[in-house]
């Protein structure tokens, strides 16, 4: 009888880590390989991918030394979480036609044990946004804002970032907690974006000349939760801004992934004025919080009070260039990339 492997190509292509970059990464940090598709061993099941997510956090997997995960080597295939379906299993509970999502990397196809896929419904949701708002980055926004922001109702939450795939989530659920939600976006459209798609009560343009004042503006109680995920001269410009006994979930630190020397941040101070809680976090280490992520999401999705954007690129060869273009802010919502494996 013929087998799912035997319709299955001889070769596919993967995206290899070529070198490291100083500074802003460059095409020339990528390199595109055909290998060998080789078939799932028992316990293994082999998926054919189909969506990737480029993230900014791959910039620090890039750098020579581990920061909270460890660095990727040169001649590594990048890694990245896609949407995939099954098309040979030689372990339990999967079977070819299953769509499924995990941290599988930029290839074609992947070859993962049952404990690295989670199975999605693609009819409760388009398989995409199991990359997205109803996935790790999801997640990353509920466990940011409600382990460590502890939102309350009536308090200013304030979301750096906000048109991106993270800060855009974190929004709309500090409006479900009865929250004034504020957002900070690079450029008009960005903003209109946040207001308008994202239920964001304001939405200030950092790149505005008049962006501290304005941000002022928008915030004239304070702020009581700052969800941060880009640092730098925009963090120095929020921390006077804080009220006292406010909590700062730090996510990422987009304005520093490419810089080459660290930024010093002026107004640290206020930290200590305030009273402020500032604390970084990574998402795989509270893995205990997923279920309840997961499940508030999804009630949000279904009850049709969660939106979300995607920039999608098309083809595996063009997915160095969709991160580079993603770290640069050309991207609205999450960045994709349709593989379109043979």
């Amino acid at each position: 009888m013929p087998t799912a492997t035997d319709q299955l190509p001889a070769v596919h292509r993967q995206i290899v880590y070529a070198q490291r970059p100083h500074g802003t990464p460059t095409a020339d940090c990528f390199q595109l390989a055909t290998v060998p598709l080789q078939p799932p061993a028992p316990g293994q099941v082999l998926v054919r991918n189909d969506v990737l997510s480029v993230d900014p956090y791959i910039r620090m997997r890039m750098e020579e030394k581990d920061s909270y995960a460890p660095v990727m080597a040169i001649g590594d295939v990048l890694v990245g979480r896609t949407v995939a379906q099954v098309v040979d299993s030689r372990a339990e509970g999967f079977a070819p036609g299953d769509w499924v999502v995990g941290r599988l990397g930029w290839q074609d196809y992947s070859l993962a044990a049952p404990g690295e896929l989670q199975k999605i419904d693609i009819t409760a949701a388009p398989a995409t946004a199991y990359l997205g708002a109803l996935g790790s980055t999801g997640i990353t926004a509920w466990v940011g804002l409600m382990a460590f922001g502890q939102p309350k109702a009536g308090e200013t939450v304030l979301v750096s970032a906000a048109s991106g795939a993270v800060g855009s989530v974190v929004g709309q659920l500090a409006r479900l907690q009865g929250c004034r939600a504020v957002g900070i976006a690079g450029g008009a459209a960005k903003c209109e974006l946040v207001r308008e798609a994202y239920g964001f009560d304001d939405c200030v343009d950092y790149k505005a000349p008049d962006f501290a004042e304005a941000l002022r503006r928008a915030v004239p109680q304070g702020v009581d939760v700052y969800f941060d995920n880009v640092g730098g001269p925009i963090l120095d410009t929020v921390l006077p801004l804080l009220n006292n006994f406010s909590r700062v979930p730090v996510c990422g630190l987009v304005s520093q992934y490419n810089a080459t020397e660290p930024y010093g941040v002026k107004n640290l101070r206020e930290i200590f004025n305030r009273r402020v809680t500032m604390r970084g976090f990574v998402l795989s280490d509270h893995r205990d919080l997923w279920p309840r992520a997961t499940q508030a999401l999804a009630e949000a999705y279904a009850a049709g009070r969660l939106h979300y954007r995607e920039t999608i690129a098309e083809g595996l060869e063009n997915a160095p260039q969709a991160f580079i273009d993603m770290l640069a802010g050309a991207n609205v919502g999450k960045q994709l990339v349709r593989l379109r494996a043979a």
